[in-house]
């Protein structure tokens, strides 16, 4: 798949991959958008998934956009374990940018994307699988995210000890709100490590819930951490955008 445009960082100093699947000329704006994470080899996913729920009217015409870097994962152009990682680790050379990262994707690329497109401005999403579904939950647990449509599919919750679970717990802990939708899935066949912190996450929202925040869970039966993501995708859109 080809890139719509690429588009320079500021804040990381990278030159993105923009992919994009828009609404038919014949369905004007404003439109709901929807980052996807790891676009050079997701976004057709995502693709597929909406074709198949729009063919049956099971959601509105979105703007899909898919972010990446012109590379495959491991591939040195690759910057997914910098950009989708809000802590370092010792062990994992160059992580721990997210900050950055999301503000290229609140600050340069959205902006972008509301001059090439009519966007809603009450609806924005974020989505991913695996590490980058990791950049969607970090997107989210702040005093005051931008995206309120979050789609994490097998998050890696494991990363920096947890790191993600105890930080969305500090924040619990101000009792600040969070007007969003999350929906959380993995596969019921994905590592013990995948599905078990996801079952702690879920516990810890259900146990001190954020106000405003509606969380959907799925897990899907039969399927692991690589061919969950179809499923994934299309139930996730479904759910929040339907």
């Amino acid at each position: 798949m080809k890139p719509a445009f690429t588009l320079r960082s500021p804040e990381t100093g990278t030159d993105y991959w923009i992919y994009l699947e828009t609404p038919l000329a014949t369905e004007p704006g404003p439109h709901a958008a929807v980052l996807f994470m790891d676009g050079d080899d997701q976004f057709k996913f995502a693709v597929e998934a909406q074709r198949e729920l729009r063919a049956v009217g099971a959601v509105t015409p979105l703007v899909l956009v898919g972010v990446g870097y012109g590379a495959s994962y491991m591939k040195p152009a690759n910057k997914r374990l910098r950009d989708y990682t809000a802590t370092a680790m010792a062990t994992e050379e160059g992580s721990g940018g997210a900050d950055a990262f999301l503000k290229f994707l609140t600050a340069t690329l959205w902006p972008e994307l509301a001059q090439r497109f009519p966007l809603r401005d009450d609806v924005r999403g974020i989505a991913g699988h695996s590490l980058g579904s990791l950049a969607a939950i970090e997107a989210l647990f702040r005093r005051q995210p931008f995206f309120n449509r979050v789609l994490a599919s097998a998050p890696s919750l494991w990363w920096d000890n947890r790191a993600p679970i105890c930080a969305a717990q500090q924040l619990q802990r101000t009792g600040v709100a969070l007007p969003a939708k999350l929906f959380l899935t993995v596969g019921e066949d994905d590592s013990p490590s995948m599905t078990g912190d996801l079952t702690i996450l879920e516990d810890q929202l259900a146990a001190q819930p954020f106000p405003q925040l509606d969380v959907i869970s799925r897990r899907f039966a039969g399927l692991d951490h690589y061919n969950v993501l179809p499923e994934a995708f299309r139930a996730g859109l479904a759910a929040l955008f339907g």
